[in-house]
C-alpha cells in the first residue's frame, strides 16, 4: 500500500476514543497477530506512522489493528473506519449457498482474501444477529429445475465421513483442497436443484453444512482462524436451513470452541446460551451433554465459577440420558463421554484443579480409539504432560509428552505443533535439573518443528 500523504485522522480519532496508548494498541497487534498464526515486531513507533500517514499497515496487519481496536472498543470497527483500505476483504454474501461456492473456490485457488482472512471477535457473535428467515425465503426463491436424490445427498454425508476420518490421523493439512474443491464444485451447488420433498431438502443442507464445518475445522487444525470462522458462519447458515434447533445450534457452538481455544472469550457465554435455548428439547442427551460443557468452558473463560460447576453437572446429567440416536454434526466430534471428558478437564485447567484436569484427561483416552482418533490421544497426552508439570511431576510430565510426539508423527496440524512449541520452556528448565529423559525429548521437539 503506498504511503499516506497526509496524517490518518480516523485512525487517530478511534484509539484517542478507545483510550488507549500506542504502546499498548502495538502489544493488541501482536497478540492477535500470533492468534491467526503470525509473528509481528509492531511497536509503538508503527502505530504512530501509521497514524501521522508516513507508512500503512501491510498484509493483514489493517485486519488485525481494526480487530484490536474493536476488542478495546466492545464494538465492530472496520478498516475503512480507521482510514485503511480493504480492498482484500471478501466481500458480504447473504447467500449461504453462494457463500459457500465462494469460500471453497477461494481456497482451490488461493485467493488473497481467504489467505489473509483474520478472526474477529465480532465474528463469533454473527449467529445472535442472523435473520434466517430473510435468508430462507431467499434461497427457496432461487431453487432450480435439476432434482436432486437421497443418493445425491448419501454421496456427499460419505466423502465428508472418510475425509473427517482421514484428519482426524493425519491432521488438517490432508485433503483440504480436494474438500473445499468438492464443496464449491459439486455440493454447494447441489442446493440451487430441485428436491421431491422438505425432509430430503433439509437433509441436503444439513449434509453441506457438515461438509463446510469440516472445511472450518480443518482450517482451525491448521491455524487459519480466519478461514475458518468463515466457514463456520457459512456452515452456521446453511445448518439453519437443515435444522433451525438442533444443527444450528452445533454451529453456534463450533463458533464459540474456536473462540475458547484462542482464549478470547467475548459473546461465547451468550451464544451457548443461545444454543441452548434453540437445542433443549430438540436434541439428545449425548448433543445436548456437549453444549453443556462448551457453556461451562466460556463460564470458566470469564471467571464465572459457580455457573461453570453447574454447567459441569448439566453435561454429566445430559450425557447419561438415553433419549435417541445422536445426528452425525455431533458424532463428527468423536465419542461424547471422551469429548466431556476433555473438555471438562479443559474447564478444570482455567479453575486451577491440576488434579481434577489430570483425571479427566486420563479418563478422556479410555474413551478415544487410540487409531481412529490418534490426533485426539496426541493432543491428550501433551495437556496430560502439561496437568502434570503443574503438579511437580516432571518424570510424568516427560512420559506423557514423550508419547504426545511419538503419535504426532507425519500429521500436518498447527495445533500439534503448538503443543510442542509450548512444553519447550518447561523441558529447559527439566535439562537444567536433569530430568532424565527431558535431554532426550528437547532433542525431539527440535527435530519435530524443524
Amino acid at each position: 500500500m503506498a504511503a499516506q500523504r497526509e496524517p490518518n485522522s480516523r485512525l487517530r480519532d478511534v484509539i484517542e476514543a478507545v483510550d488507549c496508548t500506542y504502546e499498548a494498541l502495538a502489544r493488541d497487534v501482536r497478540r492477535i497477530a500470533a492468534e491467526n498464526g503470525e509473528i509481528l515486531q509492531t511497536n509503538k513507533s508503527a502505530i504512530s506512522h501509521w497514524v501521522n500517514g508516513t507508512r500503512a499497515p501491510s498484509g493483514r496487519v489493517g485486519q488485525y489493528l481494526a480487530e484490536a481496536l474493536s476488542r478495546r472498543a466492545g464494538r465492530r470497527i472496520t478498516q475503512t473506519e480507521i482510514g485503511l483500505q480493504a480492498s482484500d476483504e471478501a466481500p458480504a454474501e447473504s447467500d449461504p449457498v453462494l457463500a459457500a461456492t465462494d469460500l471453497g473456490r477461494a481456497d482451490v485457488e488461493r485467493r488473497r482474501f481467504l489467505a489473509i482472512a483474520a478472526f474477529t471477535t465480532a465474528g463469533v457473535a454473527m449467529p445472535l444477529g442472523y435473520d434466517h428467515e430473510a435468508t430462507a425465503r431467499m434461497l427457496r426463491a432461487r431453487t432450480g429445475t435439476s432434482v436432486v436424490g437421497a443418493e445425491d445427498v448419501d454421496v456427499v454425508r460419505q466423502i465428508t465421513a472418510a475425509f473427517s476420518a482421514a484428519d482426524e490421523r493425519l491432521g488438517g493439512g490432508h485433503g483440504l483442497t480436494t474438500v473445499t474443491a468438492y464443496l464449491a464444485d459439486t455440493a454447494a451447488p447441489m442446493l440451487r436443484g430441485c428436491f421431491p420433498n422438505e425432509a430430503l431438502r433439509r437433509a441436503a443442507f444439513g449434509a453441506v453444512a457438515e461438509l463446510a464445518y469440516l472445511a472450518g475445522w480443518k482450517h482451525h487444525d491448521l491455524g487459519q482462524e480466519g478461514a475458518a470462522q468463515r466457514y463456520y458462519q457459512v456452515g452456521y447458515k446453511l445448518a439453519c436451513e437443515a435444522d433451525p434447533h438442533g444443527h444450528a445450534a452445533w454451529m453456534m457452538r463450533a463458533l464459540a470452541h474456536q473462540a475458547l481455544s484462542l482464549k478470547q472469550p467475548h459473546y461465547c457465554v451468550d451464544l451457548v446460551e443461545g444454543a441452548l435455548r434453540r437445542g433443549l428439547g430438540h436434541v439428545d442427551g449425548q448433543t445436548e451433554a456437549l453444549l453443556h460443557i462448551t457453556h461451562a468452558r466460556a463460564y470458566a473463560a470469564t471467571d464465572e465459577h459457580p455457573s461453570a460447576a453447574r454447567a459441569l453437572l448439566a453435561a454429566e446429567d445430559a450425557l447419561i440420558r438415553d433419549d435417541g440416536p445422536q445426528p452425525s454434526y455431533s458424532r463428527v466430534s468423536g465419542p461424547a463421554a471422551g469429548t466431556v471428558a476433555s473438555h471438562t478437564a479443559r474447564t478444570l485447567t482455567d479453575l486451577a484443579d491440576h488434579i481434577g484436569t489430570e483425571q479427566q484427561h486420563r479418563d478422556a483416552l479410555t474413551r478415544w480409539d487410540p487409531e481412529k482418533y490418534k490426533r485426539v490421544h496426541a493432543l491428550t497426552h501433551a495437556d496430560l504432560g502439561d496437568s502434570l508439570a503443574a503438579q511437580a511431576r516432571a518424570d510424568e510430565a516427560v512420559a506423557a509428552w514423550t508419547q504426545a510426539l511419538v503419535l504426532m508423527e507425519g500429521m500436518t496440524s498447527d495445533r500439534t505443533r503448538k503443543a510442542i512449541t509450548s512444553i519447550r520452556s518447561t523441558l529447559a528448565v527439566y535439562q537444567r535439573r536433569r530430568v532424565p529423559g527431558a535431554a532426550d525429548l528437547a532433542r525431539r521437539a527440535r527435530e519435530a518443528l524443524a
